[in-house]
């Protein structure tokens, strides 16, 4: 391999490759050490295709769960089964994973610039800016819909496709678009406990000794031709834990979003009446 050998969007491979062993050596503690990461699923990891493979996750920190990712994804396919014993399996990476994140979250430093150039495909949001939601959406860039394609045909991609850290929200038909136009492999990824162990970026440690949990499920039977955005909406939804059905149990996290959410409509309601 040339040492100026570079990936389908101009990144360096040798450049790409010393970035994650530098990263994987340094966060390894944080998911076997400081607090214990328990894996389900290594081996389907291991008989998935070398592309067109999406990962469709629910989302809790901006960047530990594509660092655990990462970290999950060398390990299986170095052969361990449900661990991260031995961390030199980040010695030689799988260079062919990507991850979409939003263009603003990705450029708000110089960390998350360095961490954008191991596999960030960045999207600008039509639907929130600086941390607001909009009243009009922007205009979907297309541009951006073909890096995801790029992706895809070159290996595997990481997607949150409720696009927030925030529990229960919708799923952006966006995602369902991508499945039904691209047809990868849909592989669902549940993961719990990192909202507990990380602040809200993921970047530093906020609590030891938390059980957190990565669970792979085998790909999702989707029929290309026929199924609606709808149907593969609420497919998505149910894969990853975050259908309106699994609220029967709900978080206390959710209970409180929605106590700000009733003042604020109150104080909206008083404010109408005068």
């Amino acid at each position: 391999m040339g040492i100026f050998k570079t990936n389908p969007f101009g990144h360096l491979l040798f450049l790409k490759r010393w970035i994650i062993r530098f990263f994987g050596f340094a966060t390894h503690q944080r998911f076997r050490g400081f607090n214990d990461l328990k894996i389900e699923g290594s081996d389907i990891l291991r008989s998935l295709p070398d592309q067109n493979v999406l990962f469709i996750s629910n989302h809790q920190t901006y960047f530990a769960d594509v660092v655990a990712m990462f970290h999950v994804f060398n390990a299986s396919l170095k052969g361990r089964s449900d661990t991260l014993k031995n961390v030199m399996y980040i010695w030689n990476p799988k260079l062919n994973i990507y991850y979409v994140a939003a263009k603003e979250t990705m450029s708000s430093g110089l960390l998350p610039r360095i961490l954008a150039y191991v596999g960030a495909i960045t999207v600008e949001r039509t639907w929130r800016s600086n941390g607001e939601e909009l009243n009009v959406k922007k205009q979907v860039d297309y541009t951006q819909v073909e890096n995801i394609k790029i992706a895809l045909e070159d290996g595997w991609v990481i997607t949150f496709p409720q696009g927030t850290t925030k529990s229960f929200k919708p799923i952006r038909k966006g995602t369902a678009h991508i499945i039904k136009n691209y047809q990868p492999i849909v592989v669902p990824i549940v993961i719990d406990g990192f909202r507990r162990s990380f602040d809200k970026k993921g970047l530093h440690l906020k609590k030891k000794g938390i059980l957190q949990s990565f669970v792979i499920k085998p790909p999702l039977d989707i029929d290309y031709q026929n199924d609606t955005i709808e149907q593969i909406v609420e497919k998505v939804e149910l894969a990853i834990e975050q259908h309106p059905s699994f609220l029967k149990v709900i978080p206390q996290e959710f209970l409180q979003e929605q106590k700000i959410l009733n003042k604020q409509r109150e104080y909206d309601y008083q404010k109408g009446d005068n």
